[in-house]
């Protein structure tokens, strides 16, 4: 459980550098609060701060179901694939946001995995 509770912190810590990056980019843009709009990289960096947030949201909950009933060992490496595919969501999407597709599956399916495997766990048993 150490791996998984490692993971989900990992995950907490890249949420709270693209926070912090999004924050960067509204002053590097001059785009003032409350304003969520202006220039195209702040608006990147800030559509990647509230995608990484709705992804969060299942991706928590998912990993820690997953790794009681499911596996913990599994659920860490699933969880380190979201972990990575949020850092090539950010990297691609800010850059070019038609590039973000990788990103956004290898952070997407690992989520689906989970949540599926919970409930096949849940209905069928172990």
């Amino acid at each position: 459980m150490r791996f998984v509770t490692f993971v989900a912190v990992l995950a907490l810590i890249e949420y709270l550098i693209i926070g912090m990056l999004t924050g960067r980019a509204r002053g590097a843009y001059d785009v003032k609060a409350p304003a969520t709009t202006g220039h195209p990289i702040f608006e990147r960096w800030y559509r990647v701060q509230m995608n990484t947030l709705e992804q969060l949201i299942v991706f928590l909950p998912a990993l820690f179901l997953f790794a009681q009933l499911v596996s913990a060992r599994w659920a860490g490496w699933l969880g380190l694939v979201f972990v990575i595919g949020r850092a090539v969501y950010a990297r691609s999407y800010v850059a070019d946001p038609g590039s973000r597709s990788l990103g956004f599956g290898l952070s997407f399916i690992p989520s689906v995995i989970m949540v599926l495997g919970v409930l096949l766990a849940t209905v069928f048993g172990h």
